[in-house]
Formats: C-alpha cells, structure tokens, sequence
C-alpha cells in the first residue's frame, strides 16, 4: 500500500541538534505501509524531526527531535489525521498491538452490513428501472455514505500531502463513476473496497497477535517472599534478588536462579528445546519457561523489562522495521509503478477519443479501472508479513534472527565454520589424567590451580575444578591471558605459564622427548596443557571435551542443505581432526588464533562462498563479524549475545543451524511467490482493463482479494515445522535436499 519511497534518514534535519528527545507515540490507526508513508513524507517536511522509527506491529511511532519540539510533532500528525498517544518509550502504557475496541468494531461492521444492503438493493433496482432511476441514485448514495466516508476523508488527507495511495485512488474511481451516471456500481466498489479493509485489517492483526503471544508467555504475577509472607505481587514491581516461588503448572515470572526444589521445566517457549530440563539449586530460570512438575522457590537475577524474554520480544520488534532486500526492491519498484499506471490511466481516457474518435465515457471508465489497478496493495503489504511471521517463526523455535536482512540473507550460504568447543562439543572439558613432571610435588601443582582459577577459558575452568575443595591457593601476580597460548602469572616471584603446545614451544620448555608425549596426548583428542615455571615444565594435564550427540545429525543436516561445514579452532590438529572425525567434517583449521579465523573467512569469501561463522562471540568476535551471518550459540540470558549477535541460537542445539537455513529459504521462497503474485495479477487486470473487460467491482475484488492471498501466504511461516529430531539417514539426507530446493 506504500506508492512512494521512503525518505531517508538524511531527508529528516534539523538546525539546532545540540540537544534532542525522543517521544513515542502509539497510533491505533497505523495498520500498514500506507499510514507509514504519509507519516513519513509530513514528517519530512519538519526541520525539527531528526529520525523517525515505525514498529507497526505495537503501532508505534519513535521520533527523535529537537528538544522541546513535541508539540509540532503532534500537530504534524493530527495534519495527517494520524494523532495518537504519547507513551513512555519503554512502552508505558503497553502499546496496544489488539484491533480497535468491540464496540467500535461492531459500529464499523453495522454500516458495512446497512452499506451492502443498500449497495445490492441500488443494483436489483438498477436492472430494473435503469441506473439514473432516483430510486437507484439514492440506496447508492446511502451505500457510498454508509461506507465511503472514512476513504474520502482518508483520500483527502493524502492529496493534500501529494501522495496517491489506495485512499486516493479509491475516491477518485468512485468519485468518477458517479460522475459518468454509474451510480450502482460505484456504490458496490466502495462497498467491497470498505469489506477487503475489514478483511485485510483482522488478517494483519493475526500477525500482530503471533508477537504478543511472545509478549503474553510470562505472568503478569508473581508469588514473592517478603517480611510479611508470602504474597502475589505484579511482575513489573518485583526487584532483582526477590525470593519467588513457582508451583507445578505455573510459568516462571521472572529470570533467576534455583535456590530450593528440584522439578522439570519446559523451556521450549525461550530456547526452542523440544525435551523438558531438570531443575535443581543453582540452575538458571527463564521467564516464560512452564513448571511442568514439582515446586521450587529462585531468586530473580532481572526484572520484568530486562528478562531474557523481554530482550527477545524486543528483538524482534526491532528486527521487524529493518528491510530485508526484497522489501526494499518493492518499495523501488512501487515508487515508479504507481506514478507509471497512473500517466497511463490518463492517457487511456484522453488518448483513444481524441485520435480515434472513441467514446468519452466509455475510455474513462477504463482509466477509472486502471486508476484501481494501480495501488500496488498486495505487492507492498507482503514483504513486511512475510518477513514478521518468519522473524516470530523462528523465535518460537528458539532462533532469535537481528532482522529481515539476516534472515534473507541465510538462504544461499554455502559455508559454514563451525568453532568446535562449545559448538560440536559441550564446551565443558575435564580433566582425565594429571602427570607430575621432574618429581614436582603437590605443592607445585597447586600453581595450575591458582592460574586456572583466575581464567573464564572451558580448559582452565577445567583445570580449577580438578582441584576444587583446595583451602588455599598461592597468590598470582601481574596475572595475564596470553591469545591463544594460555595464561602467566608471577607466583612468590617465578614466572609461572598454564598454556598449550604453542606456549611450551614458544617458552623453549619442549624437548623432543617432552613433545612425543605431547604429540600422543593429542592424537587420541585430548588437550594436552603444560604447567611451566620459568623454563621448566613442571606438570602436564590431559583435558578432554565430549562431543554433542546432536552434532553428527547437524552436520549431516547441513551437508543435505549444500552448505560446507568446516572446523575453525584454536585447539591443537589432532583434537580437532578427532572430532571431525565423529561428526564427518573434511575441512579443519586448527590451532588458529582470533586473526587466523578472521584470514580464513575473509578468503572464503574472496573464494566466492557465503559463509556463516558459529562461535561464543568473544574470541571468535573478529570472525563473526565479517561473516556474511555470524551466529551465537546458547544465547539465553546472555545479554551481549542477544544485543550483538546477527542470530542466536537460544539454546546449545547446532541442528538449529539447517532449521535457520530451511526457514531462510522457505522465506525467501514465499516472498517472490507473493511478488509473482501479486504483479502478474495486476499485469493480467491492466491488460483486460484496456481491451474493456474488466470492470471497477473486479478490479477492486482482484486488488483486495491478492492483498489477502499474499497475506495469508506470508502468515503460513507461522505454521512453519520445527527442526528434525531423529538421526538421519541417507534417505532423510536425500529428502532434505530436495526440500524448498
């Protein structure tokens, strides 16, 4: 429904931008992109609007300006017949994304009723009295009042403004008809044109509900422990650190973590995991989440506003005002179509009975049908459907996809590097075998202990933990990551070094005995670490990381989707190649550092490949961000993740992967069949309209009618199935190839 381009950013300027506000303003009449765009041009006309940002979905508009500009905004919009409320930009009050209150419903669905009664009635009499009988002209201009008046004044608006969108149109067809003496027919198509709005706006407000249903997932209250008791208290008013209580049945308010009960939670609304998890002391909690059985008291670790689920919905809103390439192709191609159709249109009704001598009225009606077929209703309200219900889609499974453009993007990557630890395997390593070098006691093996303690990395957790229940540790000095190598610390003034094979060949404590028993470590997976003080290995520790069983299946998966899986991984080439191993990749680059990835990536993409990079986000950051798609895994809770991520990946599952890639395509699939669509109906409509069979009543019947088709066709992605759970064979390889090829 959008006829012209969208302004820019650079098209909204301002004087004086030293000091600037936002104010958000929800619009319930802002549906769709027609609304958007006459906001948008008025807007672009105030010298104090800096930047707007429309969320259609809650109906909220976000304009930043310069201060104390506020009431020009407002004014702005009431020219355009577009006022609303000021809320607070955190969304107080709760931006209404529900269609307008029942009783107005009902009042609008009255006169449509009252409107198409008079609308048929002006037709029977028509064909029997003939169509300038008084009694004809007055049930069509009951049905025109009964219905029209909201286009034309809508239609008003937007001349006023310059624009032609549907409104216009509409009441320049109507307007013509009745002029031509086609009164009964001019009554019916703004009958039907007022019908397909009711339609297409409860079609919509279907997509605006699949997001609330992510919004409605937490209570609204929660059972929190205080001096008095314990009493029910509304989420939004729980502090972080409440002791909260949750019953079997019950979902979780808030985030946090288990302080007293064991039971069984079921995540999937957060993390997509279709298999409940077991709850214990210690474990986190995720607002949203259901108690399927048992009860347990946690404390809340965020509050309403910054829950886990909170940023997710967030996400996506924010996700849905971002265009993905197709949408910004339509939005180029209506601004020149719509201005085309309509010179055309002109020139149908002037051209023929000036040259040949046809009749007047006749070519006019035909402009008048073009006039109808040149709202490119369909095309324009497609992309944003398809593109929301895909975004939710994926929510709902656990992916949380940055916007439209990601989630396009996806459907033609060709590569896929993969960090091993914590990706393919549990990122959880532990020690398996400690080796005393030289005669060092357990003293001397307490400085790994005091080293790891003080590191984040899986290995050194590892390491600490083999030594938990340690009263005391020695104390490290100038303590430091080395990238990619280790850690090194100064312990009672040696220098003391916690790293892998590169550290102990770059320190000169490898002899060639030393590095056998290195080599051998290595070679049966093990990640071989070496405590070294000054120039002497003093202990050498095996630690080992247990593959995912989702892993193999992930793989395969990919594989049946023409994506390459590759192993990019800073751990040595024997624990990367045995993991390969198990799961089936050919292409391992091990022993990399943060740069290493990033030269890998950057020639792979030099090489042609699209490639999506799977890593935690920190070490591997330089990689994911010059991937064509850089994704996080285990995302839930992890407020850089969400914030920074292109996708992430809610929970530990990589089969995530190929479900992102299959919706990705299935997505990119619906929105050229609705382009498809909608165009070839409206070239096929052109066409009858100038060889004269088409009619006003059909061209707003087929305008309408494809709006409604693509809009449903867009929802399907709603419906779209979750990720596959059983192994899968050749035959399951084969079949997933073909699928959405």
């Amino acid at each position: 429904m959008d006829m012209n381009t969208r302004p820019q950013k650079d098209n909204f300027t301002a004087a004086n931008t030293d000091r600037t506000e936002s104010t958000a303003v929800r619009i319930d009449r802002m549906d769709c992109p027609t609304e958007e765009t006459l906001i948008r041009k008025r807007l672009a006309s105030e010298p104090t609007v800096l930047d707007v940002r429309f969320d259609l979905l809650a109906r909220l508009l976000t304009v930043t300006h310069v201060a104390g500009a506020r009431a020009k905004l407002l004014a702005a919009l009431d020219d355009v017949d577009m006022g609303g409320e000021v809320v607070n930009p955190s969304g107080e009050p709760k931006p209404s994304i529900e269609p307008e209150p029942a009783s107005g419903w009902l009042t609008d669905n009255a006169r449509l009723l009252a409107g198409g009664a008079a609308a048929i009635a002006a037709e029977l009499v028509a064909f029997s009295v003939g169509d300038t009988a008084w009694p004809a002209l007055a049930l069509a201009l009951a049905a025109i009042g009964l219905t029209g008046l909201s286009t034309y004044r809508k239609g008003w608006v937007a001349l006023r403004q310059r624009t032609l969108n549907i409104n216009a149109l509409m009441s320049i067809a109507v307007t013509g008809a009745v002029l031509i003496g086609q009164w009964p027919e001019a009554a019916m198509v703004m009958v039907l044109f007022a019908l397909a709005e009711a339609i297409e706006a409860r079609s919509l407000a279907r997509a605006r509900r699949a997001v609330e249903g992510l919004m409605a997932m937490a209570p609204e209250t929660a059972a929190v422990h205080g001096a008095d008791g314990w009493s029910v208290q509304p989420v939004a008013a729980v502090p972080v650190g409440a002791r909260v209580r949750v019953r079997p049945g019950e979902r979780v308010p808030l985030d946090g973590h288990v302080l007293s009960g064991h039971a069984t939670v079921d995540q999937a609304p957060i993390t997509g995991e279709s298999v409940p998890v077991e709850k214990a002391p210690g474990d986190a909690l995720f607002a949203g989440s259901i108690n399927e059985d048992g009860e347990f008291e946690y404390e809340t670790t965020a509050t309403a506003d910054g829950s886990t689920l909170a940023r997710i919905v967030r996400a996506v809103q924010e996700a849905q005002a971002t265009q993905a390439p197709t949408q910004r192709f339509v939005d180029r191609f209506s601004a020149w179509y719509t201005p085309a159709v309509v010179a055309v249109a002109v020139a149908v009704a002037l051209v023929p009975p000036l040259v040949t001598g046809g009749g007047w009225l006749d070519w006019l009606y035909r402009a008048l049908v073009m006039l109808v077929v040149a709202c490119p209703c369909a095309l324009v309200i497609s992309t944003p459907v398809t593109v929301v219900s895909g975004l939710t889609a994926a929510a709902r499974r656990g992916i949380l996809v940055k916007g439209g453009l990601f989630l396009e993007r996806g459907h033609d990557l060709t590569a896929m590097a993969l960090d091993k630890t914590g990706t393919l395997t549990h990122g959880r390593p532990a020690v398996t075998e400690v080796v005393a070098l030289d005669g060092a006691d357990a003293s001397k093996l307490l400085l790994a202990a005091a080293l790891a303690s003080r590191s984040d990395h899986p290995v050194s957790r590892a390491i600490a933990a083999h030594f938990a229940g340690t009263d005391t540790l020695p104390a490290v000095e100038a303590f430091g990551a080395v990238k990619g190598r280790g850690v090194a610390g100064r312990i009672d003034g040696m220098q003391v070094r916690l790293g892998n094979h590169r550290m102990v060949e770059e320190t000169g404590a490898c002899s060639p005995g030393f590095e056998a028993r290195l080599r051998a470590l290595e070679e049966k997976g093990q990640t071989a670490v070496v405590l070294i003080e000054g120039l002497r290995p003093l202990a050498l520790f095996a630690v080992a990381d247990t593959l995912r069983p989702e892993s193999v299946e992930a793989v395969q998966a990919l594989k049946a989707l023409g994506v390459r899986p590759m192993i990019l991984t800073g751990d040595n080439r024997h624990t990367a190649e045995a993991i390969a191993r198990q799961v089936g990749i050919d292409d391992v680059r091990a022993e990399l550092l943060p740069e290493d990835k990033l030269a890998v990536v950057s020639q792979a993409q030099a090489d042609g490949a699209r490639i999506g990079m799977v890593g935690d986000g920190i070490n591997d950051a330089p990689a994911l961000a010059k991937a064509d798609i850089g994704f996080a895994m285990a995302a839930a809770g992890t407020d850089t993740a969400i914030e920074t991520a292109d996708v992430a990946l809610m929970d530990d599952d990589p089969r995530k992967l190929a479900e992102f890639v299959r919706l990705s395509r299935a997505t990119r699939a619906v929105l050229w069949q609705n382009i498809v669509l909608a165009i070839g109906l409206k070239a096929v409509f052109l066409a009858l309209t100038l060889t004269g069979h088409a009619t006003l009543w059909m061209a707003v019947f087929a305008d309408v009618g494809t709006s409604l088709l693509v809009v449903f066709n867009g929802m399907r992605l709603l419906r779209y199935g979750s990720v596959r759970r059983a192994p899968l064979d050749e035959s399951a390889r084969k079949s997933a190839g073909k699928a959405l090829s």
